[in-house]
């Protein structure tokens, strides 16, 4: 009876902190928060060696595809997603009110695809849209959860794996399959052995390490599907032993999701996305 009293007074206390909010927001004359406030840009970038990638992103209209998977969010003012040039820089960021990746972080993407299916089953075309997909979806989270206020109990960086991958589950079975595997890729790198050797420094990055995020991101899939996802036990990409718990995190991070940011999207706008977009496997994009 005592945890239900507490139970009971906690969601009190939060229906006041909401009341409050609501009510502070049309004192202050806050916009309040709506769907499809979601705008995009390529910028074109000055370097030549970005030309081809840009107008392959246009021409297969990447933006406008990330824009119509995040359209069901009430947000409270308008979120830009734009690629541009980075001056050599490699990198991705968001803040409240904008995603920015750079031409040269897609690009370090590209030249990392391999030119053949791998062993695992992953098409080349997948090895780009997945960490691309994942890229935005990512900063978006940072972005959304800076719009809505939404409290992280834990790092904000795991917290935005997780709002990417779950979003990506959300797709139909074979295209999440496509995503989750594809995104997997970009990891590779620190899984080409049994050992690797790791800065210490790099333990106080605020991202996880790669092989990290690699089995987080195999973890949340596996636990939203075990028959979609058995061959990433089955292979050993998974290992057995963090598996058995993965139904349990993807419930956790479900529970999550449905309890804060469930409340920001438009349900009939949801229903309405057309959750089937990706290339053919054998899509072979070329520069």
């Amino acid at each position: 009876m005592k945890w239900i009293a507490i139970a009971l007074l906690a969601s009190g206390l939060a229906l006041t902190a909401a009341d409050a909010e609501a009510a502070g927001r049309k004192a202050s004359g806050t916009p309040k928060p709506k769907p499809n406030r979601v705008d995009i840009s390529y910028v074109e970038p000055s370097s030549a060696d970005f030309q081809s990638l840009y107008k392959l992103l246009k021409e297969h209209r990447a933006l406008e595809k990330i824009r119509d998977i995040l359209k069901p969010l009430r947000l409270p003012h308008r979120l830009l997603l734009q690629v541009r040039g980075c001056e050599g820089i490699s990198n991705a960021w968001s803040d409240e009110e904008s995603v920015t990746v750079c031409y040269e972080y897609l690009d370090d993407i590209w030249k990392k695809a391999p030119e053949h299916t791998t062993p695992a089953g992953i098409a080349p075309v997948d090895t780009l849209i997945g960490p691309l997909v994942d890229v935005f979806l990512h900063e978006a989270g940072h972005a959304t959860f800076a719009a809505l206020r939404i409290p992280i109990f834990g790092r904000e960086e795991d917290a935005a794996d997780l709002f990417s991958a779950y979003i990506m589950l959300k797709f139909g079975r074979e295209e999440a399959r496509r995503l989750i595997l594809g995104s997997a890729y970009q990891y590779k790198g620190d899984l080409s052995s049994p050992t690797v050797m790791v800065e210490r420094q790099k333990f106080a990055d605020e991202h996880g390490t790669p092989a990290q995020r690699f089995f987080n991101l195999l973890c949340v899939a596996y636990g939203a599907d075990p028959k979609l996802f058995a061959d990433v036990v089955e292979k050993g990409f998974l290992p057995q032993d963090r598996a058995v718990g993965c139904e349990r995190e993807h419930a956790q991070t479900s529970h999550a999701f449905d309890t804060l940011i469930g409340p920001h999207i438009d349900r009939r706008i949801a229903r309405t996305l057309h959750k089937r977009w990706l290339p053919p496997v054998t899509t072979r994009p070329t520069r």
